[in-house]
Order: C-alpha cells, then structure tokens, then sequence
C-alpha cells in the first residue's frame, strides 16, 4: 500500500452510504490512515499484514467468510501459508489473481485437531485424501472410477 492513489480506500462514511447493508463497526479510522503517499509498502510488510488478517479471521465464529481484496494481498499472504502442503498445492495457491478472479477455499487451522469446539465445517480435522490440487485429485479420481468399472 502506499504511493499509487489506487491503493487507497475511500473513507469509510463515503462507503456506507453505497453500502448501507455492511457492517462497518470494526474499522477504527473514517480515513485510510494505512496509506502513505511517500512510503510502498515491501512484500513482506503486505505478508505481514496479510497474518494478522488471517489471525484476526480465526477469531470470526462464521462458518464461510468471502473475502474481497487486491490480488496483491491475497497472493503475499497466501505465500506465507502452505509450507506443510504438497508442492503442486504450494504452487497452486500461491499464484496470481487474475483481475475479479473468484477463489473458493478451505483453510484449516491444524493446531485445532482434535478439538469438539470448532465452530467451522473444518474443525482443524485434516480432510480424508491427498493434498492435491483440485484438479489433479479430480482426475485421480476419474481413473479411479474407471480402474473400478463405475463410468
């Protein structure tokens, strides 16, 4: 964030006006005081920043959250995760957004494994299979169906 005038939101009043329906009680300032006009943000402040988000969304008691944001934020931040998974899915998440591109995705909090007060479909318990990118496990299992004699 900083220096580009495209980076920086609008103050928050100007937004619920066109957003009357959202919720806006958890932003602290009317004006974007994360942007500078002098400083850009280094990747790994945007990294960073993009964790705290992420700790603060363990915190929400939703079960799916959309997220709506710079491909920029998204893709450091998804870098910094990933580090336990498959390479391929390593690679798939980390590359870039397209421009409006929509992601679906699961992320779990391990350190929650075990636990019964999840309050998400995925309660830190790992899913049953491989770790593969979705489109590699759906052919994984089309050859399975095939080997089987079910298609």
């Amino acid at each position: 964030m900083g220096v580009h005038p495209c980076d920086k939101r609008r103050s928050i009043s100007d937004y619920q006006f066109l957003f009357p329906a959202i919720d806006f009680s958890l932003i602290e300032s009317d004006e974007d005081i994360l942007w500078k006009a002098d400083i850009r943000e280094t990747n790994e402040e945007v990294a960073a920043r993009g964790l705290e988000f992420m700790n603060w969304l363990w915190t929400r008691k939703e079960k799916e959250i959309a997220i709506v944001t710079h491909s920029g934020f998204l893709f450091h931040t998804l870098s910094a995760f990933g580090k336990d998974c498959h390479p391929l899915v390593k690679t798939e998440i980390c590359k870039h957004f397209a421009n409006c591109e929509l992601r679906s995705m699961i992320i779990v909090d391990r350190s929650m494994a075990g636990s019964d007060s999840s309050t998400t479909n995925y309660p830190g318990k790992i899913p049953s299979g491989l770790d593969l990118p979705s489109d590699i496990a759906d052919g994984k299992l089309e050859k399975e169906a095939r080997n089987s004699g079910l298609t």
